[in-house]
């Protein structure tokens, strides 16, 4: 049976903030709407417990907030924090708010909080977790797989996917880093006669684009996505025997180490403490091992999905509040 109450996704719109707050929303497996909102400085530049007024501070380019209220309100990112608070209180407290990251406030502000581990926030309401929420579901394995099959038969066994990030606020993917990466590359497949099929993503820097597509033509045994056209993103990790994943992305470690498959991390130049308690947290679990060249063996652990520990503990808060799949929501 299908809960039934209505539901917000609000984020401030970065692909990050959004996928996870989508995530959590969809694995309820309940209608929902999304919205994307901005705030106007003052607002912007306060910690969402001190923001007076929050909807108020609106940016009037993005999605208007006004009643019905949701029975539940799903956040992520810090500014998206003061509007929820907001939300809560003119509700009178009928809107459940569920905060996803630190919210870098009162926890009390929330009805529940999910903080990841390494961010060291703790509370009767925070339920910590080791991976970020996602977007990556079996079925959509599942399905990647069948539309990439025909397309990875050339390939030869073991399929390794691998998967570029790029430059963030923390790291860079250097010149110097990607062709030691395509040593290693070359040398598992002359160890093992691995197939590669290989995708960057957004934040992937054009000259390293060039550099492995230059180093994959000609190569039968790798598919290289140059970034135009189909993703091959669902398709690599649906079909992949083992994954290589760049380890400058929380939310490609956390897609990748959800499909039990064996995987391999690779270092970008730069430093966060922050990710580096993250990535630490992971080969500390057996769930990801350094890429040094050789197929990475199978994970000694399969960590919690962290949508699927959400989404438990949000169905368990909406029942302690009456709801079930037979109940109305509220309409004011």
């Amino acid at each position: 049976m299908t809960p039934t109450f209505s539901c917000w996704a609000m984020t401030t719109g970065e692909a990050g903030t959004r996928a996870q707050a989508l995530g959590l929303a969809e694995a309820l497996g309940i209608p929902f709407e999304e919205k994307i909102i901005g705030l106007r400085p003052p607002w912007s530049w306060l910690p969402g417990a001190w923001c007076p007024n929050a909807l108020a501070g609106l940016d009037p380019a993005k999605d208007r907030l006004s009643p019905p209220w949701p029975d539940l309100l799903i956040t992520c990112g810090r500014r998206s924090t003061a509007p929820s608070i907001a939300i809560r209180r003119v509700s009178g407290g009928r809107t459940a708010t569920v905060h996803i990251q630190n919210p870098q406030t009162r926890l009390d502000a929330f009805d529940l909080v999910f903080p990841m581990k390494h961010d060291g926030v703790t509370g009767p309401n925070a339920i910590p977790l080791a991976t970020a929420i996602h977007r990556v579901t079996p079925e959509k394995l599942v399905a990647g797989a069948a539309e990439w099959r025909d397309r990875f038969a050339h390939l030869p066994r073991p399929l390794v996917g691998v998967i570029l990030g790029g430059r963030n606020r923390s790291y860079r993917f250097t010149e110097g880093i990607a062709r030691s990466l395509l040593d290693r590359l070359e040398a598992l497949h002359a160890a093992t006669g691995a197939g590669l099929a290989i995708t960057p993503s957004r934040r992937t820097e054009a000259e390293i684009k060039a550099l492995f597509a230059a180093w994959a033509e000609a190569k039968g045994w790798v598919h290289h996505h140059s970034g135009e056209g189909d993703n091959p993103y669902f398709g690599i990790l649906g079909s992949a025997d083992a994954l290589i994943v760049t380890a400058d992305s929380v939310s490609m470690l956390s897609e990748a180490v959800s499909t039990g498959r064996p995987v391999a991390s690779v270092r970008l130049e730069g430093r966060s403490r922050r990710h580096e308690l993250f990535l630490e947290g992971l080969e500390s679990a057996g769930a990801v091992v350094p890429f040094t060249g050789v197929l990475p063996a199978p994970p000694r652990s399969v960590m919690p999905n962290a949508a699927t520990v959400a989404r438990d503990a949000v169905l368990q808060l909406m029942e302690s509040r009456g709801f079930s799949a037979q109940e109305p929501t509220f309409s004011t």
